[in-house]
């Protein structure tokens, strides 16, 4: 019986700066393998250009991510004009 590939979820906190990037950076290259991350950002309220940066590194390495954002995220992404590079659904 094949085994199936364990999706790493992984849950933001509402303050997201650069620390917070620094400390996840080695989790995400860890995790990273032939199943996207799940980023829950729901609850983020304040995000830094480190940790957008992660996310989309994150989107882009091995099978990528999939980000479920908060509001905050939502509007920094598309101020920042990187909505398509983070989200599946702004994807055409």
């Amino acid at each position: 019986m094949a085994k199936k590939p364990v999706t790493r979820q992984f849950v933001l906190p509402a303050r997201c700066d650069r620390a917070v990037a620094e400390a996840l950076l080695p989790e995400f290259i860890a995790a990273t393998g032939s199943e996207p991350l799940e980023i829950d950002a729901s609850a983020t309220t304040q995000i830094s250009q480190a940790m957008l940066q992660l996310l989309i590194s994150a989107r882009r390495s091995g099978s990528g991510a999939v980000i479920l954002p908060s509001p905050t995220l939502m509007d920094v992404a598309q101020m920042a004009a990187l909505s398509q590079e983070l989200f599946d659904e702004a994807r055409p």
